[in-house]
């Protein structure tokens, strides 16, 4: 017999009061949790725990719901009860709008204190300084490859990465008007120029394209003068009063980021293995014949995987150059462990930039 709708309603609402009372129930062992966890100096925050709990969620979800909802639900739910303990102070690239700010809602979750900064620069200072606690910044797109600056920066700080999230990045172009008639210029950061270079080029050919510090901070200009247009979120359009000019502008429709979760070791040290977890490194090798191809032959003997492989000038002037690796597995397991040790040998530069979760 088909329910009615006002039916169906009760049964939601009544489903609803069961899902505050568990919610409640939940947050409440979570206070208890975080008075254990003072008692006995453990962080509050355990990126590898929160994701061990979603990935076997995701396993026994019997549906409706989806993977990537399960997800969202529990992260949501952890960062409500984490913030009972105490809120994460966040910086990220601002301001309020950026991929960068929904990159560190995605990983945190909504309930945490942002500290939003103006470079990728500040990012790291106030991570580092504990004016947050841990800072969000954008290591590589699919399309147009690794962020140089924040490689660059990963080189000399004290900071270390604990957890990534992958963003699927969606540019529009903002503005005053809906239409695209007397747009004479383009504003957003480099990355997103460049990821959007194909449209607007056949879209907007005579229109200046002019770099700025973030896709926020040009929706930001864009809202001053009927002649500029930014290249931002939807969220960016909504807090400058921008209309959507052109919807998902980019080049590369499905158009990823992929964000580091970085903080101080005493913040919080290097999460325990999670199942499906990434070591990323710095190394330099001797200016020799070889030098390159010998530090791939410790990972084929001990059968670990190379997931990613990047160079950057040593600015030596000597030609040299600092790679950057990731690794599958965790420096628990004994392969893995083989592995950077004897790669750690062949190197004249050694840095193990973190230990982490990897995202889906």
């Amino acid at each position: 017999m088909t329910q009615s709708l006002q039916q169906l309603r009760v049964k939601i609402d009544s489903v609803d009061q069961q899902l505050l009372a568990l919610l409640n129930q939940r947050a409440a062992l979570a206070n208890e949790v975080g008075e254990i966890k003072r008692q006995d100096g453990s962080p509050v925050f355990r990126p590898e725990r929160e994701a061990q709990v979603i990935q076997g969620l995701q396993a026994a979800n019997p549906g409706p719901l989806k993977g990537d909802n399960i997800a969202h639900i529990w992260r949501e739910v952890m960062s409500a009860c984490r913030a009972l303990e105490a809120p994460q102070r966040v910086a990220y690239l601002g301001p309020a709008g950026t991929f960068s700010e929904q990159a560190a809602v995605q990983f945190f979750g909504s309930s945490i204190e942002h500290v939003p900064c103006a470079s990728f620069d500040e990012v790291f200072r106030a991570a580092t300084a504990g004016t947050a606690q841990f800072g969000v910044v954008p290591v590589e797109n699919n399309t147009e490859g690794v962020v140089t600056r924040t490689l660059d920066l990963f080189l000399n700080s004290p900071l270390h990465v604990v957890g990534e999230t992958s963003l699927l990045v969606r540019h529009n172009l903002l503005r005053l008007t809906a239409s695209l008639d007397g747009i004479k210029v383009v504003l957003a950061h480099a990355q997103a120029l460049a990821q959007c270079q194909g449209w607007l080029t056949t879209h907007l050919p005579d229109a200046e394209r002019r770099a700025v510090s973030s896709n926020a901070e040009g929706a930001r200009l864009a809202a001053s003068d009927t002649a500029w247009a930014g290249i931002a979120s939807e969220r960016a359009g909504a807090e400058f009063g921008l209309h959507i000019a052109a919807h998902a502008i980019q080049d590369d429709a499905f158009n990823r980021t992929r964000f580091a979760v970085i903080c101080l070791p005493q913040v919080l040290g290097a999460p325990q293995a999670s199942g499906k977890d990434c070591v990323s490194l710095i190394v330099s090798v001797p200016n020799k014949p070889g030098a390159v191809h010998d530090i791939l032959v410790p990972l084929k003997t001990h059968g670990v995987s190379m997931t990613r492989f990047e160079s950057r000038p040593a600015r030596s002037g000597q030609w040299e150059y600092f790679f950057y690796i990731d690794l599958q597995g965790h420096p628990s397991q004994p392969n893995v462990a083989a592995a950077l040790k004897d790669l750690q040998q062949l190197c004249a530069f050694y840095k193990v930039l973190g230990t982490y979760p990897v995202s889906d």
